[in-house]
């Protein structure tokens, strides 16, 4: 990993959020290419541009979720490396095998706790969506059931309840009205309803 998101901001790992937002604003303000003299201001800006995708990660909490794993990853590999360097550096003895052995205990077991704090955080993460979505359903019930009891009241006290039609309400009149019309022209090209609707209006004159 050749960008470390923490040290462009300059905070700490464990720099809350707002911390990181105020430390974005300063270096932001302080690397913005319109305040820096000409001979700096491509320097700035490819600066400013770390700063923002640095921002971008870390204040986001999905995305730093990601970020601080790989993150931790990529350090748990560096450690691996230089342990491997510095076994391959000295004579294998008894003593030797069994450290690497434990070790490689303490690396499996260190695998096996992140991979169930990444499946506890995405058990969280979906049990907080579906909290969500529970509680907007359960607001617009609400809603729906207070405006359904505060027209069923204004009725009841005898007031008419007139709902203003919206445009989608007179397409879908003007479109039903269409579809009548062409199926009153349809039946009236059958002889047996003209003859049907003859014989009526003179059945109506005779009366």
């Amino acid at each position: 990993m050749s960008k470390n998101y923490y040290d462009i901001l300059q905070v700490n790992e464990n720099a809350s959020p707002e911390i990181i937002e105020k430390a974005y604003k300063v270096l932001a303000k302080k690397y913005h290419p319109d305040l820096q003299t000409p001979e700096n201001k491509i320097q700035a800006e490819e600066i400013l541009k770390e700063i923002n995708e640095a921002y971008e990660i870390l204040s986001d909490a999905g995305k730093k979720h990601i970020y601080d794993n790989s993150l931790a990853e990529e350090r748990e590999r560096k450690e691996k490396q230089q342990q491997q360097t510095y076994t391959n550096a000295i004579p294998k003895t008894d003593y030797t095998r069994e450290k690497e052995s434990h070790l490689k205990s303490q690396q499996k077991l260190l695998y096996e706790q992140q991979l169930q704090r990444e499946k506890q955080y995405q058990e969280e993460l979906r049990k907080r969506q579906e909290e969500l979505a529970y509680q907007e359903c359960l607001q617009h019930a609400r809603q729906k059931a207070y405006h359904d009891a505060y027209i069923q009241d204004l009725k009841n006290r005898g007031y008419k309840i007139r709902y203003k039609k919206s445009l989608k309400d007179y397409i879908k009149g003007f479109l039903t009205l269409i579809i009548t019309l062409f199926i009153l022209f349809l039946l009236w090209q059958i002889p047996f309803v003209q003859d049907y609707f003859f014989n009526f209006l003179q059945q109506f004159k005779i009366n």
